[in-house]
């Protein structure tokens, strides 16, 4: 492969959006937008005390977000549109190769991702310089907004090269990032509620009369920390269904929400609570793999429920032990993303290569 030539490609490709108005006016619009959410975090996490860290989460969500709905028109059309507007084959006649031209025009779809998310660079700053940022989650994020950036371009690409249709590719490139960052969320709580196991909870009450006043054994209307003097009700059984998302909670793991918020670096306050939205996206999702508690017990009876459940009975888990007790993903998500990219990319040589035994039909070749 010729650097050279594969540079030239992408020259092209970018000299081709640059001179187009509608590349200023959507890079303007996403700045509109980024202005819009950086004010408004800046307002809400105000209001908390946690500074410019929660502001930064929430800017390179959102800027990732916007990445997805724009990366697929801006590259599910640069080979099939070529191939229609009669430019394809002139260059397929010149020393340039199939995978030059690929590679040249997914290395474009970057570019023009990148130039997006550097809209995005302002308002990064000034999250950052608000204070409490770490260093280190400014690297990573940033490291897996570039990289979810190129993927989903390499995807656009692919499928304009596989399918000849342009406006079929983008609708499909559309698809297959919604099932990256909807589908996979869908699946996730539909396998999961369908999974379910059987719950037990035993239940004992105090006994009431008539009136809805405590009975106790010495006359008295209020005998909650005198066990001796409780009068108890019998115990009830209930059976009810459990989902079961310890089973399914690999599903999350592509979704690129996912890699970014479980790949970035937390920090935790005195009570065990994230400083920012990556980490509470990560304790959300890393709770899914714990399992679920299917026998439960409660007692009105018992002195324990009226002094703050001294013993910790409860069950309840800090976002801190959350993560600290379950296994990072991200990285095994970021595999099946850059498998199936290069799965796509490889399809899509193959269907672009020449010389062509056939061709789809009215293929249009010059």
């Amino acid at each position: 492969m010729n650097l050279v030539r594969l540079w030239t490609i992408a020259r092209l490709e970018l000299l081709q959006r640059v001179r187009t108005v509608s590349w200023y006016v959507l890079l303007g619009l996403f700045g509109l937008a980024l202005l819009g959410v950086t004010a408004l975090s800046f307002l809400s996490y105000g209001g908390w005390g946690t500074g410019g860290a929660g502001v930064y989460s929430v800017v390179v969500c959102v800027t990732l977000l916007l990445v997805l709905l724009v990366s697929p028109t801006l590259s599910g059309n640069s080979i099939n549109g070529d191939r229609d507007a009669a430019t394809l084959a002139p260059v397929q006649v010149t020393l340039a190769t199939t995978a030059e031209i690929l590679f040249g025009k997914f290395l474009a779809a970057w570019i023009t991702g990148l130039a997006f998310a550097l809209v995005a660079a302002p308002f990064l700053v000034v999250a950052t310089l608000a204070g409490d940022v770490n260093p280190l989650t400014v690297v990573v994020s940033l490291a897996i907004l570039v990289v979810e950036t190129g993927i989903i371009s390499g995807i656009g690409v692919a499928l304009s090269g596989i399918l000849a249709r342009p406006l079929f590719s983008v609708v499909a490139t559309y698809l297959v990032v919604a099932a990256l960052a909807v589908g996979s969320l869908i699946g996730f709580g539909l396998l999961g509620s369908a999974m379910s196991s059987e719950g037990i909870s035993h239940n004992r009450s105090l006994a009431y009369d008539e009136h809805g006043n405590v009975i106790c054994t010495d006359g008295s209307k209020r005998c909650y920390d005198d066990p001796e003097a409780m009068v108890c009700a019998d115990w009830v059984t209930n059976t009810y269904r459990v989902p079961r998302f310890d089973r399914v909670w690999w599903m999350l793991s592509a979704n690129p929400f996912v890699i970014l918020a479980d790949a970035a670096p937390t920090r935790f306050d005195a009570r065990g609570n994230p400083d920012d939205a990556f980490g509470w996206m990560k304790s959300s999702v890393r709770s899914a793999q714990i399992a679920p508690t299917l026998e439960s017990s409660w007692d009105e009876c018992d002195p324990a429920n009226y002094r703050g459940d001294v013993d910790g009975r409860s069950g309840y888990k800090t976002p801190e032990q959350i993560i600290a007790q379950t296994v990072p993903s991200w990285f095994v998500g970021l595999a099946v993303q850059l498998a199936l990219t290069g799965l796509l990319l490889w399809w899509a040589w193959a269907r672009t290569r020449t010389p062509a035994r056939t061709l789809p039909p009215g293929t249009r070749i010059a």
